[in-house]
Formats: C-alpha cells, structure tokens, sequence
C-alpha cells in the first residue's frame, strides 16, 4: 500500500498544499513551524479519522475558514482509490470515495498508516487517555467498522454524562438512566471486548521489539485494566452484563459527582517495566523505547494482517538515541512507503535516501540532490 497523492485545504497553518509521493523514502526537510507535521497528521487523518495531537477537530480547521478538507489518493494492490474527507467545526464531517459521496466511515482504514512522533512519549508518560487513543486508532486501522463502534460509545457516553452532571445539580429526571445504561453497555462491550484481544496480540510483539531497542533493560509487560474489575470475562453478551451490574454498583456514586465511573472510557493499557510500573519507573530513554516498540509492534501487527501500512515517521530521529535510530531505520527502510520529516537533513539516517522536498511558509519545493 502507498499513498500516490496528498492535498489539504484550509487545514491548520495550510491554507492549499499537494504532494505527489511514490513508493519508497520521501523526505520533507523544513525549519519547525512550517507545517511539516501537519501534513502528516492529515496523512493520519485519512487513515483514523482522528489526529495524533488533538482530541477534537476545532484546531484542524485553519483559523477563519468554515471547514477544512483532507484528500488522497491510495493505491493498493494495483487498484487506486481517491478519499476525501471535509472537517466542520459543529457538525458531521462529510466524506468521498472516488468523487462519490460516502459516509465517512466508509473511507476510514482504506490508508493504513503507522505514525512515530515526538508525541509518542505521552504513550508511556501521558495520562490513560493517550494509551486508550492508541489502542483505539489500531482497532480502526485494523477493523474500520470500529469507527462507528467508537464514535457511538463515545456519544452515549456524553449524553450519559450530561445526564448525570444535571441530576447532580437537581434539574434532570433520572428516569431514562436505565435506559442510557444499556446503550453504554452494549456499546461499550463491543469496544472493551475487541480491545482486550488486541491487547492480547500487541504484547508479545511490543515485549519483543522492546528488547531489540533496549536490550539491557529489564522486559516490560503490556496488560489490559478494566474499570468492571479483575475478574473480567470475554464475550460480548457477559461484557455488557458485567458492564450493566458494575453501573448498578456505583450508581450512587455517580449520580453524586455528575460522572460516569465505568466503561472503556476509565480502563488503561498498563505498561510495566520490571515490576514496577513504567510511568514514573522507566528512565527517559527507556520511556523512548517503550513508545518505539509499541509503534513497532504496531506495525508488525498490520503486516501480519498482511497490510503493508504507510510508515510515517515525524521528526522522531532527532529525539532517538543510535540504537533507536538505527532500529527504526532498518524498519523503515523495508517498507513499501515511508514518509519523512525532519528539521535539517542531518537528522535523516543515511539509509534512507529517497526523494527530498523543501517545505517553507511558501511551500513545497523538490530538492535536488
């Protein structure tokens, strides 16, 4: 799989921008602050539907334009396939697959790709939400169906909370929480039942690409803490039981501070380092190399899915040691496409040559080299 074309509009700091790419190495070489990152992030974008900096689609949308929009064209297996997706502030995104309208679900997981960036500290470092993301944007990468299993849990989940936060203040009938109940859990059984198995499958190779980028560090383990509690089963239908009686347990509690204490939206991918957990334990190059080894394992996993993902790799060399970069690189230079950005063209491995672009607040230029 690779992407053969990129173009945004009014998308953060780009206003208009196009980038033709191939298989292989492309590097994008600029000064921070130009808008090299936000290219890729909308290369991510196409892919999840969601970004790798932000939570919300506000800050995508370049300052006073209505909406922002994010094209490309995908070719794999010889087959090429043109998405679109239009970012709106306040309403549904809407989205195209080759000139057609379509939901944008249907677009989500054509572009399959694998981002490594300075952000991915905050994969070990970074509160519950950050690691749940992760998980999240893999599910969709893998299962794109799993955009509308996200998108609805994570709007019952506000309706319920609304709920919840009036009844705290007295000014809510408490009637139609069963109701809101059962829709969290069966929402939420879907969700939590496919992130433990993915779980299951990331951390054999997380724990393995680990030990290839720190050798000398104790093994880590990855394991999956749910909110219903230690003894959690596996199916579906016991998941929204388990689910449903663990809301009933705490619902006093949760009427009494306007919040929803159960669900997949308060679980953790736990991430251990020794014994000790690795937030707080791990030193900041091992911190580094658990991030890297879980976008590794990442990637490894969508190849075994026989998917060859879209590696994307963000101004990451600068921040890795000779151990990590020499890692990374001999990942990226085996994949079908990579993408490249970096500050000055010393912090690109010398493996990976490729074609070179020059991006500037004036825009994207080939360098020739």
């Amino acid at each position: 799989m690779h992407l053969r074309r990129l173009a945004v509009a009014d998308f953060r700091s780009w206003e208009k921008a196009e980038l033709d790419l191939a298989p292989g190495v492309t590097v994008l070489i600029g000064s921070n602050g130009v808008g090299k990152t936000n290219l890729v992030e909308a290369a991510g974008y196409l892919a999840t539907l969601s970004s790798h900096r932000v939570a919300t689609d506000a800050p995508l949308i370049r300052r006073g334009a209505e909406h922002a929009v994010v094209r490309g064209i995908v070719v794999h297996r010889g087959r090429e396939l043109a998405i679109e997706v239009e970012i709106a502030a306040g309403r549904a995104n809407r989205a195209r697959l080759n000139r057609a309208p379509a939901r944008p679900r249907d677009v989500a997981g054509i572009l399959r790709t694998v981002l490594f960036a300075p952000e991915d500290l905050a994969l070990v470092r970074g509160d519950p939400g950050e690691r749940r993301r992760f998980l999240d944007d893999l599910l969709v990468a893998r299962v794109p169906r799993f955009t509308t299993v996200r998108s609805d849990y994570e709007r019952v989940l506000r309706q319920r909370s609304a709920l919840l936060k009036t009844a705290k203040a007295g000014r809510s009938d408490l009637s139609t929480l069963d109701v809101w109940d059962g829709h969290l859990a069966a929402h939420g059984a879907a969700l939590l039942a496919a992130r433990m198995d993915l779980v299951d499958e990331i951390a054999p190779r997380a724990a393995a690409a680990f030990a290839e980028v720190a050798p000398s560090s104790e093994a880590i383990s990855v394991a999956y803490r749910c909110s219903i509690g230690p003894d959690v089963p596996r199916t579906v239908p016991e998941l929204e039981q388990a689910l449903l009686e663990a809301m009933a347990r705490v619902r006093r509690q949760e009427i009494e501070r306007g919040v929803c204490l159960v669900g997949p939206h308060r679980d953790e991918l736990e991430l251990r380092l020794g014994e000790g957990p690795a937030k707080g334990y791990a030193s900041h190059g091992e911190s580094w190399a658990l991030a890297l080894a879980l976008r590794l394992a990442s990637y490894r996993l969508l190849q075994d899915d026989d998917v060859e993902p879209v590696l994307v790799l963000d101004d990451v060399f600068a921040e890795l040691d000779t151990r990590r970069r020499r890692a990374l690189a001999e990942v990226a230079a085996a994949a079908e496409q990579v993408i490249v950005t970096a500050a000055v063209e010393e912090d690109v491995p010398a493996g990976l040559s490729g074609v070179r672009f020059a991006v500037s607040h004036d825009g994207i230029e080939p360098l020739v080299t």
